[in-house]
């Protein structure tokens, strides 16, 4: 099956030979000449990698980048500029770039640096933990459903991440009090109780559920489709 890759680049001629090379390559190849059209094609389609070129008309290829790095962190970018000062590659990678390619450059190694970030982004980071369209990324303190950043208060996050470090494993409202540390002593069970109930509503469109096992606790778990029967 073809990679989906995604090219905004406004150069017509270098566009054209790019899409040419990389369908070659076995990449299945979008391409758009245009900045604000990218940004709306990125939001609403789904695609294994993206080039970007810095130069775009309507949008610049940054500001595409900085929101489209918002809702699709984990989605390969790779950007192409004119530019090859410092300041130019600081401000790419710090805007959520992956890997950066200055104009000239070979398609052999655009085609390399593309196997490259396509065989890292099937490795998630150790800090990063996923269950169904749920992922948690512990060191950023953030988590996504279906690549959609949640809006989690830092103790909805807490509770997360205590969840998630005992999948299909039952936590108690105690155990959830304790790891919240002594500094939330006035945390109570109660509290608890409201924390896991926003949570859960949040989590509705992830495929994941948090159960209640009554006189237990919790159990975060991937949640199962319908039978046949159940769905009639």
């Amino acid at each position: 099956m073809s990679t989906r890759l995604f090219l905004a680049e406004d150069d017509l001629i270098l566009a054209d030979a790019l899409k040419t090379s990389l369908s070659q390559a076995d990449f299945q190849v979008d391409c758009v000449n245009d900045g604000a059209l990218a940004l709306q094609i990125l939001l609403h389609n789904d695609y294994d990698i993206v080039v970007l070129d810095i130069g775009l008309p309507n949008m610049d290829g940054l500001t595409v980048l900085r929101n489209v790095r918002q809702h699709k962190p984990s989605l390969p970018i790779l950007i192409l500029t004119a530019l090859d000062g410092l300041e130019e590659r600081v401000a790419g990678l710090d805007a959520g770039a992956d890997d950066y390619l200055a104009k000239p450059f070979e398609f052999a190694e655009l085609e390399a640096r593309l196997r490259a970030l396509l065989r890292r982004s099937q490795i998630l980071p150790q800090s990063v933990q996923q269950l169904g369209n749920l992922r948690l990324d512990r060191a950023g303190q953030r988590a996504w459903c279906n690549d959609t950043p949640l809006d989690l208060s830092a103790r909805e996050l807490t509770v997360l991440e205590i969840l998630m470090s005992n999948i299909d494993r039952v936590v108690t409202k105690e155990q959830i009090v304790s790891e919240l540390g002594s500094d939330n002593a006035e945390v109570g069970l109660n509290a608890i109780e409201v924390y896991v109930h926003r949570l859960r509503k949040k989590l509705e469109p992830c495929g994941v559920v948090i159960r209640t096992i009554r006189g237990l606790g919790y159990l975060l778990e991937k949640q199962q489709p319908l039978s046949q029967d159940a769905a009639g």
